[in-house]
């Protein structure tokens, strides 16, 4: 496992060959600021003109607030005046809300065999029927063995009536496709309630 962080860069945690983003571009403050120039801009978002780093270190510590670069890229940099303790608070706390209100849509899967008696599968659709309920997506697979590959037919019907008995709660998204020795179809939760 390999961590490096560097200012003003990605970092990046490293796991079997792969790579992830593990925190984001951090702002540069105050004494970080190394540039000659900068644009400034007050607390309230009013402009105050370009000004040297020097003297706009001076007007942040007259008013009690940091120099934040928020944008490097800009000829001369973009700086602003502010509260950046209370910044990163309420930026934090937005994810927090963002995520807290994200749902994550999970494909559930439920197998089947081409001689599944009726109360085994009344289970099984009850239980497809639960998980569109919640919004999650859910694959519906016949597992052929044998000699049942001779019969793919008796699955594609099995596969039909299952989704005709979800039609009040589903759409199919895909079709009864057979794949190797497995036939599967796709359900999605109907949208619009």
């Amino acid at each position: 496992m390999l961590f490096a962080r560097m200012p003003g860069a990605f970092a990046f945690l490293f796991l079997m060959g792969g790579a992830s983003v593990i925190s984001k571009v951090q702002h540069e403050l105050n004494e970080e600021i190394r540039d000659k120039e900068l644009r400034l801009i007050s607390e309230t978002g009013e402009q105050m003109g370009i000004v040297s780093s020097e003297e706009a270190l001076h007007i942040a510590e007259e008013r009690g607030l940091d120099l934040v670069k928020i944008s490097p890229q800009a000829t001369p940099p973009v700086c602003k005046l502010m509260n950046y303790g209370k910044y990163k608070f309420e930026q934090s706390k937005r994810e927090k809300e963002a995520r807290k209100n994200q749902h994550v849509v999970e494909i559930k899967e439920i197998r089947m065999s081409p001689g599944i008696d009726i109360g085994d599968f009344n289970t099984k659709l009850k239980n497809a029927q639960r998980f569109l309920a919640d919004g999650n997506r859910v694959k519906v697979s016949v597992r052929f063995r044998g000699r049942e590959m001779a019969h793919t037919e008796i699955g594609r019907d099995l596969l039909k009536k299952f989704a005709e008995q979800c039609t009040e709660v589903a759409t199919m998204d895909k079709a009864a496709k057979l794949e190797g020795r497995n036939m599967s179809m796709f359900l999605s939760p109907k949208t619009g309630k």
